[in-house]
């Protein structure tokens, strides 16, 4: 079905796509088994293809939920546990500790983010294309057993911390490799792609020459400008090729149980597991399942995963009780990593037909709470984490101001260090705010603040990713302030 049929669904796409720049968008509502697709600009410029069902497009970190389905499908088969020590599994090169105190890190731990493996794994090429995790053209892509000849680090104890990471994901493609005996391509090939029906999708590049392939587009003063290719070598994090074709079947499948009409990838439970809490610093944040971000539309269950790379965003979309899928897959999207997830998930509400979450004005301040939440809080972890750093800066700043509290963000951009203002969310939580992001267009986001019990700190959780800042001490908050 096209979306032109359906003249609501067509308006909000086509006033979303006037809102920001691309060169080529796919936007794919699955329903019933059925997906109503809109296709918008050019897949390549200079050769006149524009964007249909069959165009080829990277969708980066979405590859992570295909590499989690493979794992998952290897614990069915009783061949892992989820809760055993990765290094049981992964034969090409070791998890590297840096405190022998640390417990093992486990598959869940891997699926999670909260290994404890960091953002980066070679600190020293942390400033090159995508942080050292790709080659040039015509560069093979180095093997894992290569790329971590010295061990993959391990930072912080596993289990204690959310670091987005796609070295863990790496690892657990390479575990599905070892533990299966054939190549992540391969088994993914024979185990998901084929069973689903997905047959243009592909872990390994397709020729440049195809003729369905999309190139990928950075906008620049004086026009589009096609972006140099790279290959990734974290290939289970962030290498899958595919079609919006594929992927309307794909969440089909995901819709259902793990089947669609071409065949079966999991079982049902397994795959209900995966969208469950499997992480969470904080019961009033959605947090992480397997693989899966979570998250709430007006009390409907969400998952989700974007996936960014040089020239390419994308986004999937799930409300598994509501039988509702959305994907977004554009290529030459000026800032699109920001303001695809917001213009997605604020599509997805009017699709459910419900209120997206705003600014509450009607909820009144307990000021008996500020002494509590004022301070510095600090984001634990390397400085090359650079995505989550990127966000936070050098920490964050809880003050008052004007007799209101403000989040200040220690980062050079003057909105952020000028503050952005708590407003209460709950008139039962004094400890849960929202703040305003409506202008990098970013909707709104939930803050909540809690005493951690194994420290006794305050803690400031992250509804938008399951990231955790602790309040820091008296001789950090002199040192930030002198």
């Amino acid at each position: 079905m096209d979306v032109a049929e359906d003249t609501e669904l067509a308006v909000r796409i086509a006033a979303m796509l006037n809102r920001h720049a691309v060169v080529g968008a796919a936007v794919g509502v699955v329903r019933a088994g059925r997906m109503e697709f809109a296709g918008h600009g050019w897949a390549d410029i200079a050769a006149h293809r524009p964007v249909t069902e069959d165009t080829v497009f990277r969708i980066a970190s979405i590859t992570k939920t295909f590499t989690a389905i493979a794992v998952m499908q290897l614990w069915e088969r009783g061949l892992i546990d989820l809760d055993g020590p990765a290094s049981d599994y992964l034969r090409a090169y070791r998890l590297a500790p840096t405190d022998p105190r640390f417990g093992p890190v486990t598959i869940r731990h891997l699926l999670t983010h909260t290994s404890g493996i960091g953002e980066t794994a070679h600190p020293l090429r942390v400033l090159g294309p995508n942080f050292g995790e790709s080659v040039a053209p015509g560069t093979p892509v180095p093997s894992l057993s290569e790329y971590y000849r010295r061990g993959l680090r391990v930072g912080a104890e596993p289990g204690t911390r959310w670091t987005y990471t796609n070295h863990g994901f790496a690892t657990l493609g390479q575990i599905v490799a070892d533990v299966s005996g054939t190549t992540l391509a391969d088994y993914l090939r024979e185990h998901i792609f084929v069973p689903l029906g997905m047959t243009a999708t592909t872990l390994t590049p397709p020729s440049s020459a195809s003729l369905d392939r999309a190139t990928g587009y950075t906008l620049r003063a004086h026009g589009p400008e096609a972006v140099t290719h790279r290959e990734m070598i974290t290939v289970g994090a962030a290498s899958i090729y595919s079609t919006p074709r594929d992927m309307g079947r794909y969440l089909t499948a995901l819709l259902d149980g793990g089947r669609n009409e071409f065949g079966m990838v999991l079982e049902p439970d397994t795959l209900a597991a995966m969208f469950a809490p499997q992480y969470q610093p904080d019961p009033r944040i959605p947090g992480m399942g397997l693989g899966f971000f979570r998250g709430s539309a007006a009390g409907h269950r969400v998952v989700e995963h974007q996936g960014i790379l040089p020239g390419f965003n994308s986004q999937i979309w799930l409300a598994p009780d509501d039988g509702l899928g959305l994907m977004m897959l554009v290529t030459g999207g000026h800032q699109g990593m920001l303001w695809l997830p917001a213009e997605t998930s604020s599509l997805l509400h009017g699709l459910l037909g419900v209120a997206e979450p705003a600014i509450r004005h009607d909820v009144a301040h307990q000021a008996q709470t500020w002494s509590e939440i004022c301070g510095y809080y600090a984001l634990p972890g390397s400085l090359t984490d650079v995505r989550a750093r990127s966000m936070i800066g050098a920490g964050v700043e809880v003050r008052i101001r004007g007799g209101l509290p403000v989040l200040r963000v220690l980062t050079p951009i003057p909105a952020l260090l000028h503050g952005l203002r708590l407003y209460p969310d709950d008139p039962d939580d004094p400890l849960a705010f929202r703040i305003d992001l409506n202008r990098w267009g970013l909707g709104t986001g939930r803050i909540v603040f809690a005493r951690e019990m194994r420290t006794g700190r305050m803690a400031m959780h992250f509804d938008l990713t399951p990231l955790t800042l602790r309040k820091s001490g008296p001789r950090w908050r002199r040192r930030a302030i002198g």
